[in-house]
């Protein structure tokens, strides 16, 4: 322990870094004391390399990260292949050439295979391969990485899956298949879903999108309003009786937000400058300061990678509001994550002259038997864990003393069961009702207080986040795809908080493909002028009116198609 690294033999500087797990004799405190030792290099590997360091903890993941540094395998060049693997060819190409390839490039090359051996193989890839073209994923390469994808991605990837599936009269349910595309693309969604139906399948397809929804043989609409205010079916029937029907849905069906007409004029600019990450291609591009500003353009375009790879390194000051988890943890609420339950256990404190760690079940007002949780989980051995309801609580979380104190006639339990818009109702406190109602104009006045975080969809998460910051001036905040989850009817509220945003002072930039939004904007940067190497250009900047007359892009041209008027 006393000798100078560089005095150490070549035999001990093998050992120090990389020897078994070994006892070793050493005096500390004046005492022999025997401890294991093994080597530094192969215990951090096991340690922190082996385990992935980014499944660990944020504080953990930045202690080691100076330590640490990746690249590819010198010998395969990252393909993870064998050098056999890597040597056998098809037409010049290998496996991991031929992988590396987008899409419509590799149709191409399988097409070009002319072996009578290969012939069922090379019928079979080119039917995928053009059913992932169909559905607008040509500029994915097949080595992609799958937690690189995005939810729109990810989901169109598996109906390509089951498109190739000899499967019949299977149920295929569909959540938002059209998050992430673009208008132009929503065509071959539609002819998609529709060739599962004809296969034989009963399709059922949870959506938002009207243009989606005019494909559907049968409609059934839920509400009429969202949580307590809604459970209900309120119309079934075909697409043309539900343009007629007093619904929210059918009422929005007719209506079309207009064109913006006068713009805010911006006080500065940010600026992006050589942009070269995935297929951007050397972009420099100003986003105007004080604006609302869309970045638009086909999927695969470029968007996310100018943006959040890009944009938000040059300027590391900006607050992303995405689609990611606010808490994993059953504990967190949207009550803990808005701050307002500081606020009422205050409240419920004062009222009754107690502490007011009394009505927090992560503290003092727990449920003894299940510790706060409301439920106590089972451990059946080879079972999977079973989660039953806590006996003594009755899943409420709280003591049997907590519950005996009161809030103008509620006790803390009642409190946390309100939704959002019943808190608005029964809160007078000021505080409180300021996030109540930012929570309420972003379209989350259906939450409950007390629901666990981990329960929120990705639209929700954004939405959570955008009403805590509602209330703040002179930032840059970068949204992706708010729209996601959000009924027709509640873009227009969605519409008033961003503007809201803006009109206080900061700067705004909106990854979207939604026509509304994209009516709504003071600037709109089109990227494209198609996914993959065919994009990751600037292809556009300018107005929503002036949008229209950009022949060139696809964004403009579903602009004409969608809009009643022009100027």
């Amino acid at each position: 322990m006393d000798k100078k690294l560089a005095d150490y033999t070549d035999e001990e500087m093998d050992n120090l870094l990389h020897c078994k797990p070994r006892k070793v004799k050493i005096r500390f405190g004046g005492k022999s004391v025997n401890i294991t030792f093994e080597g530094i290099v192969d215990k951090f590997t096991q340690k922190y390399i082996i385990r992935d360091v980014k499944t660990m903890s944020e504080r953990t993941q930045k202690a080691v990260a100076p330590y640490m540094s990746f690249g590819p395998c010198s010998l395969c060049n990252g393909t993870r292949l064998s050098q056999a693997a890597l040597s056998s060819k098809i037409n010049g190409y290998n496996i991991a050439e031929l992988s590396a390839m987008e899409v419509d490039e590799l149709i191409e090359v399988i097409k070009a295979i002319t072996d009578p051996v290969a012939a069922p193989i090379v019928k079979m890839l080119t039917e995928r391969l053009q059913h992932m073209i169909d559905i607008g994923l040509e500029y994915l390469s097949l080595n992609r990485e799958t937690d690189t994808l995005s939810g729109g991605e990810s989901q169109r990837i598996k109906m390509v899956k089951h498109l190739g599936s000899s499967l019949v009269d299977v149920m295929y349910v569909f959540d938002e298949p059209s998050i992430g595309l673009h208008p132009r693309d929503v065509h071959r969604l539609n002819e998609l879903l529709q060739k599962l139906r004809d296969k034989g399948n009963t399709v059922l397809v949870v959506e938002h999108d009207p243009d989606v929804i005019k494909f559907a043989d049968h409609i059934i609409d839920v509400g009429p309003h969202a949580g307590s205010g809604g459970g209900t079916i309120v119309y079934e029937g075909n697409f043309a009786e539900l343009r007629h029907a007093d619904t929210l849905t059918g009422k929005h069906m007719n209506q079309r937000m207009r064109l913006k007409d006068s713009f805010r004029q911006p006080r500065g600019k940010l600026a992006i400058t050589n942009a070269r990450v995935n297929n951007l291609q050397n972009v420099n591009v100003d986003i105007p300061t004080d604006v609302l500003t869309i970045v638009t353009g086909v999927a695969g375009s470029g968007k996310s990678s100018l943006i959040h790879q890009v944009f938000l390194r040059q300027h590391p000051d900006a607050v992303v509001i995405d689609q990611s988890a606010v808490g994993t943890s059953t504990r967190s609420n949207p009550a803990t994550y808005t701050g307002i339950m500081d606020d009422i256990r205050k409240a419920f404190a004062t009222a009754n002259k107690v502490s007011p760690s009394l009505f927090s079940f992560n503290s003092k007002g727990a449920c003894e038997n299940c510790q706060g949780l409301g439920v106590i989980y089972s451990d059946l051995a080879f079972l999977d864990e079973v989660k039953m309801p806590c006996e003594v609580c009755d899943g409420k979380r709280f003591k049997d003393e907590v519950l005996t104190y009161t809030l103008n006639g509620k006790s803390i339990t009642d409190v946390l069961a309100m939704s959002v818009q019943q808190a608005l109702d029964y809160f007078q406190i000021k505080e409180i009702v300021r996030t109540l109602k930012a929570m309420r104009d972003v379209g989350l006045d259906y939450l409950t207080l007390g629901q666990p975080l981990s329960t929120l969809s990705g639209g929700e998460c954004q939405r959570i986040k955008l009403a805590t910051e509602l209330h703040k001036k002179g930032s840059i905040y970068v949204m992706d795809e708010p729209t996601t989850g959000l009924h027709m009817s509640d873009i227009s509220h969605l519409m008033d908080v961003i503007n809201r945003l803006v009109d206080t002072g900061n700067t705004v930039i909106v990854i979207e493909h939604n026509l509304d939004v994209i009516k709504n904007a003071d600037w709109i940067i089109d990227m494209g002028p198609e996914g993959g190497n065919k994009g990751g250009r600037v292809i556009f900047e300018g107005t929503p009116q002036q949008l229209l007359d950009a022949r060139h892009s696809l964004t403009g041209a579903a602009l004409r198609n969608a809009s009643n008027e022009r100027g």
